[in-house]
């Protein structure tokens, strides 16, 4: 017992003398800081480029597709398929195109392209020149998606919303980022409204820049935003892995299909012009 009441007197010493010592000094409190902003720049020729100036199917070598109808976690109405009527190039555009025909259990078929495999980037410009369907029910994006989901499934892998748009809503343009900790699931997306009234009329051009330091989003060159990398780890940056560019347009779903679908728009088509990648100088 002795023995027992000495190690407790010698434990309260040590323990008094070590909060001593802490509030003798000034603590130092840890803060995590992201990268410092070199203010890289982007080469001038690009590592992924399709200009689309051919007639067809898109080129394989560059584009292969989603396929299916199972809603793809967003309730979505279409089928996607690989068939030529949903996705062409007439020359000078690829042509993504949502029809109103029944197919595999839905009643409306589109396309989902993406570069997967053969355009996997990390860091980089991404820069995209489309003009978007109108109508209810319409629901295109230009986006991005990890090749490899290091941090596991959504979100805590990353998305990048380049460009969406829901067609009743035809005049404001949205950009988003999607994270384990700024997600729509939780209302906590990173995100900003772009009003472009010719969005449908017209081709604009939709850009990220995306470096370690940030993603910043451009619209016709304008910049619109910017989520900086806060150097607190992937819940937040999952962005230091490779992604690669997806186009769709999906019909109907939890968004696009808000207000209903006007059946008279279809066929309805998302026009890209250009898609171009271009390397970051390290």
């Amino acid at each position: 017992m002795k023995a027992f009441i000495q190690a407790l007197v010698i434990c309260f010493i040590v323990t008094l003398g070590a909060c001593s010592k802490k509030s003798g000094g000034s603590a130092s409190v840890v803060t995590p800081t992201g990268p410092v902003d070199q203010g890289w720049s982007f080469e001038t020729t690009p590592v992924f480029q399709e200009e689309f100036n051919y007639n067809g199917a898109p080129d394989p070598a560059k584009w292969s597709y989603d396929i299916g109808g199972s809603g793809w976690g967003n309730h979505e109405l279409e089928y996607y398929t690989n068939a030529l009527p949903n996705a062409n190039v007439d020359g000078n555009n690829l042509n993504i195109t949502a029809i109103k025909e029944p197919l595999g259990g839905m009643n409306y078929t589109s396309a989902r392209l993406l570069s997967k495999a053969s355009g996997d980037f990390l860091y980089g410009r991404v820069e995209v020149r489309a003009k978007l369907p109108g109508g209810k029910g319409t629901w295109p994006a230009i986006w991005m998606l990890p090749t490899d989901w290091a941090y596991g499934d959504w979100p805590r892998s990353g998305e990048i919303d380049i460009m969406e748009h829901v067609g009743y809503d035809p005049n404001n343009v949205h950009f988003s980022i999607h994270t384990q900790n700024y997600n729509w699931t939780i209302n906590t997306q990173k995100t900003i409204i772009k009003n472009i009234s010719t969005a449908i009329t017209d081709f604009h051009k939709y850009r990220i820049d995306w470096t370690p330091y940030a993603i910043r989003a451009y619209y016709d060159d304008a910049l619109i935003y910017t989520f900086v990398n806060q150097g607190t780890g992937s819940a937040v940056w999952p962005f230091d892995k490779r992604f690669h560019v997806l186009l769709n347009l999906a019909i109907g779903g939890d968004w696009g299909g808000q207000q209903g679908i006007d059946d008279t728009i279809f066929p309805a088509s998302l026009v890209i012009d250009y898609v171009r990648v271009y390397k970051m100088i390290q």
